[in-house]
């Protein structure tokens, strides 16, 4: 259930319902909007006495929460949340649309400097690549590990753009977190909770990739995990899903943009690479999730794609990239954003 404060409820109104809510056993999240606060009660409330909460000084009233996912409701909070991305302080989630590019993964300090450079000067605000990679054959190339965040981290003080890179594993996390901005998820770990619960300790964007096979509600509870854990700066991420089709390496159902919009407040991007698997459907994929209403992408960018050290089939060009631009520009305007 969440407990609606009125808009004049001072500190010590509010810290009196929390104490409240602690006292039957469940656990408070608050969030403050622009006119009114509002708490969140995660547990058991079978055994809450809902009228001696809702009688509590400048209440306003009790309601049920019907998502499976608490926090991560519209029920919860109507207003969209924005993340700051980076150390430019770029709000992810508002008017204007978040780029993100760079390759599959790191493959040596020349090679990333130039791609970073040129999506730097295209207007990305971020730079993607994996130092830890976590492939489906144990004989695939596996990332640079340490040495790839180091380059990472180089590239973002050359060009003021943030680093995204994944954590696959608990055992990785405080060591990613010194040197990325944000922090992926891959889709093969969407469901790795001890992963999940770990990076809710972190004071770090988290970038949440939905699960091949996952349901809407299941990749919204995997945030929920995140964020009942501690850490509310969850960006969600539609990388495709598994299908009968064998055209694209995944589907990319854009139609889930609109549907995450509607349930959820927080960021949502497109990874139109892995959506597709095919560098030439990938420019298209990326106009239509900025017209889907999608607050970011991350796409697969490399210098040269056909000798790339992983996924250079769904990498684009620098050219392409550039071209693609101005392209994400207009359309956004179009709908009242910006790139």
């Amino acid at each position: 259930m969440i407990v609606i404060m009125k808009p004049n409820a001072d500190e010590c109104q509010i810290q009196h319902v929390i104490d409240l809510v602690r006292e039957y056993g469940l656990k408070e999240h608050i969030i403050v909007g622009t006119d009114r606060t509002v708490i969140a009660c995660i547990g058991d409330k079978r055994i809450v006495d809902k009228g001696a909460i809702e009688n509590a000084p400048n209440v306003e009233r009790i309601v049920p929460i019907l998502a499976p996912y608490k926090i991560a409701s519209r029920e919860v909070k109507t207003e969209r949340t924005t993340i700051k991305v980076g150390c430019e302080g770029f709000e992810l989630g508002g008017n204007k649309i978040g780029i993100i590019a760079g390759p599959c993964a790191v493959e040596g300090y020349e090679p990333l400097m130039k791609t970073a450079i040129v999506a730097a000067e295209v207007g990305c605000i971020g730079i993607r690549a994996g130092a830890f990679k976590p492939r489906t054959s144990p004989y695939s190339f596996q990332g640079m590990g340490l040495e790839g965040l180091k380059i990472l981290a180089q590239a973002r003080e050359q060009t003021s753009l943030a680093v995204i890179t994944e954590v696959v594993a608990v055992e990785q996390i405080d060591t990613v977190a010194e040197y990325a901005d944000v922090l992926q998820v891959g889709a093969r770990n969407m469901q790795h909770y001890p992963l999940l619960e770990a990076l809710g300790r972190v004071d770090k964007p988290v970038l949440l990739k939905r699960g091949m096979s996952a349901h809407l509600d299941e990749f919204l509870l995997a945030a929920e995990y995140i964020i009942d854990a501690g850490n509310d700066k969850v960006i969600l991420c539609e990388r495709g899903i598994r299908t009968f089709e064998n055209y694209v390496r995944n589907t990319l159902p854009l139609a889930a943009v609109a549907e995450l919009k509607d349930k959820t407040h927080l960021p949502i991007v497109v990874d139109p690479s892995h959506g597709t698997g095919h560098a030439h459907l990938v420019p298209a994929m990326c106009r239509a999730a900025v017209a889907a209403g999608a607050d970011g992408l991350l796409i697969e960018c490399h210098h040269d794609p056909e000798h790339a050290a992983s996924d250079g089939a769904q990498s684009i060009t620098h050219e392409t990239l550039s071209q693609l631009m101005p392209q994400l520009k207009a359309i956004a305007r179009a709908i009242g954003r910006d790139v």
